[in-house]
């Protein structure tokens, strides 16, 4: 299928540069995103995904704080996408009462993954990015189009995941469950202790079912929108470290005796 695609230069929330885009494509709904690059191309082949809340855009916190720093730090191209209902396609009113009706269709995960893999091969055609590996950080919605996501791709090297557990009559349950089992790659996964929307038990179904022999759990106390600002560099660090082949991890047995 043809797919066409417009930029746009513009900047982000927090000053850095960026080109949006608008993909269209006949019979589909267009994908709508945002491109960081940096000055010059690293030595890593590898292209940093971000995923966005249900209330946000591809802008969303911490998107723009994360994407300024891969780019000027580790010199790595960030690739954001609105969701399905968010953004520059918005839909009513663009956060969660959109998303809850979208949520419910059949197709839901499956029209995401679509955007991405079109998205996907749009930007690593450009000659600044490139075919590479691919990295991901999504939470809340970013984490429930993001483990189908990364479970239908083998290019995913690393993620973080999290603000999202599996509860009884949850749409696509046995979907999450299935995707988190066919993911195998290093894997930081946040949990807010007193959560109102995802509880403690469904986390633990989710992050339990991951196949991940490199998965860690950062659990804090609040409620679900309130990560501690440290987690958020944790993450940058987590990812950078696998990215560019940095990570170790070394666990002392018996610790104390």
């Amino acid at each position: 299928m043809t797919a066409d695609i417009q930029w746009n230069e513009t900047v982000d929330e927090k000053g850095h540069a960026t080109r949006e885009f608008r993909i269209t494509r006949q019979g589909k709904r267009d994908i709508t995103g945002a491109l960081w690059l940096p000055d010059s191309k690293g030595q890593d082949n590898t292209l940093m995904c971000f995923g966005h809340g249900a209330s946000g855009t591809r802008y969303q916190a911490p998107i723009s704080y994360l994407a300024g720093r891969f780019v000027s730090e580790q010199r790595v191209p960030v690739l954001s996408l609105d969701g399905p209902v968010h953004g520059l396609r918005k839909v009513g009113d663009g956060a969660r009462g959109a998303f809850t009706p979208e949520f419910q269709r059949d197709e839901c995960l499956d029209d995401m993954i679509d955007d991405w893999a079109c998205a996907l091969a749009q930007v690593q055609a450009l000659p600044e990015v490139g075919v590479g590996k691919l990295a991901y950080f999504g939470l809340s919605m970013g984490s429930i189009f993001g483990i189908p996501l990364v479970a239908s791709r083998d290019d995913v090297i690393v993620a973080t995941l999290g603000l999202f557990g599996v509860q009884p009559h949850f749409p696509h349950g046995e979907a999450f469950l299935d995707a988190a089992l066919k993911i195998d790659c290093p894997l930081l996964f946040l949990m807010q202790l007193e959560d109102e929307i995802f509880d403690r038990d469904g986390y633990l179904k989710v992050f339990d079912t991951f196949s991940s022999k490199d998965k860690r759990m950062h659990a804090n106390p609040g409620l679900h929108p309130e990560i501690p600002a440290e987690e958020i560099d944790f993450a940058f660090d987590f990812l950078t470290s696998h990215i560019n082949g940095t990570a170790t991890r070394r666990i002392v047995n018996p610790l104390a005796e």
